[in-house]
């Protein structure tokens, strides 16, 4: 009797071995995303590159500047390098309130004004922010504020490229995060908010994301970045890519506009009459780099269109189709698997980071990267 018991325990840690095996990736894999956000405004003009930040579903923000693994409910946190945040180098804000300055998705209004979107964010800050420091700025088209980290859909058209990660890489980028030093040495060209995307991305994909020479001059852009996860999607299906458009609230701000490179940035606007004055060797050569590779695509042809109502596809009803007139909607095989979030159970955030409402179940799917791209 004592070896068929054994054989049969055998048999079934075998066949346990196997079920796991075989239908853990569906259910252990969590979502990142690199989030494209469009350049605005008096400085968008000078400064048409835009900005980078990295979602991630499983890791929440138990405070702006430390980061845990993300309860049943909860949608995860924007994090990225900012501005004039009392000289810390990076700030992790729950995905709501990073987009919309409220707590709960429901809460989000469909038109804003100044006055509307000025009193969303301080109520969120007096509520969740104090702690980073009671002389931080607002922040001005100047000088970075904490204004950047909240409402980010009233300035700007984001683009999410979403990509499959694993609880491991995850719970590693929140060890290496919180035991390492917060502090900013900021520089808008070397060590910028796409320097720290690409360093983020890097420990998802090691080695991938590098300066080059061209485009961009061995500086790093937004755009770049995106490109460059893009190029490593083709290369690894497996990365499964999927890209989504989160629309600019409309009412606040003029349409951000898209983001250019370098030498695109140089070479299509005002910036290409004085320069080719000053030095027309320098002005050629970026015509050449941007004719070469800096006219590069990174969006495809059909988006799929995340609404506040639709971040996460378990949690949510039917997207509200007032903000989504282009997109476009295969339905998914599995549930939650063409959302921005990763499948949760209702709940809410910690009060240190502020209250994630999940949004709700959406009934569309994304379009997954493939193929040639539109500008």
């Amino acid at each position: 009797m004592l070896p068929m018991r054994k054989t049969f325990t055998v048999v079934v840690n075998v066949l346990v071995f196997l079920t796991a095996t075989l239908a853990g990736p569906s259910r252990v894999h969590a979502q990142a995303a690199l989030l494209l956000e469009e350049p605005y405004g008096f400085f968008g003009v000078l400064n048409p590159t835009g900005h980078n930040a990295i979602y991630l579903a499983r890791v929440c923000a138990e405070t702006p500047v430390k980061l845990r693994p993300c309860g049943p409910g909860e949608l995860g946190s924007v994090i990225a390098r900012y501005q004039g945040i009392n000289g810390y180098d990076w700030i992790a804000v729950p995905l709501v309130p990073y987009l919309y300055s409220v707590e709960n998705a429901a809460e989000v209004p469909s038109h804003v004004d100044r006055e509307q979107v000025t009193r969303l964010r301080e109520r969120y800050h007096e509520e969740h922010l104090e702690m980073l420091g009671p002389h931080v700025p607002p922040g001005n088209f100047v000088r970075g504020g904490w204004t950047q980290l909240l409402g980010v859909a009233y300035e700007r058209r984001i683009y999410a490229f979403r990509f499959d990660t694993t609880p491991e890489q995850d719970a590693a980028l929140i060890d290496r995060m919180n035991a390492g030093p917060n502090r900013s040495h900021f520089n808008l060209l070397f060590n910028n908010c796409a320097d720290f995307a690409r360093g983020m991305l890097n420990t998802f994909f090691p080695g991938e994301f590098k300066r080059n020479m061209f485009p961009d001059a061995w500086m790093t852009t937004p755009k770049q970045t995106a490109y460059k996860l893009v190029k490593l999607a083709d290369r690894s299906p497996d990365t499964d890519l999927t890209v989504f458009d989160i629309r600019q609230v409309p009412g606040y701000r003029h349409l951000s506009h898209s983001n250019k490179s370098i030498a695109e940035s140089l070479t299509t606007t005002g910036y290409a009459v004085p320069l080719a004055l000053v030095n027309p060797y320098l002005a050629g050569g970026l015509f050449v780099d941007f004719v070469i590779r800096g006219r590069f695509h990174v969006i495809p042809k059909q988006l799929e269109v995340l609404q506040p109502d639709n971040l996460d596809a378990f949690n949510s009803s039917a997207p509200d189709s007032s903000l989504a007139d282009e997109a476009s909607s295969p339905s998914a095989e599995t549930p939650g698997a063409n959302s921005l979030t990763a499948p949760t159970a209702a709940t809410e955030n910690r009060p240190s980071a502020g209250a994630q409402a999940p949004g709700a179940a959406a009934a569309d799917s994304a379009i997954p990267w493939s193929g040639p791209a539109a500008n």
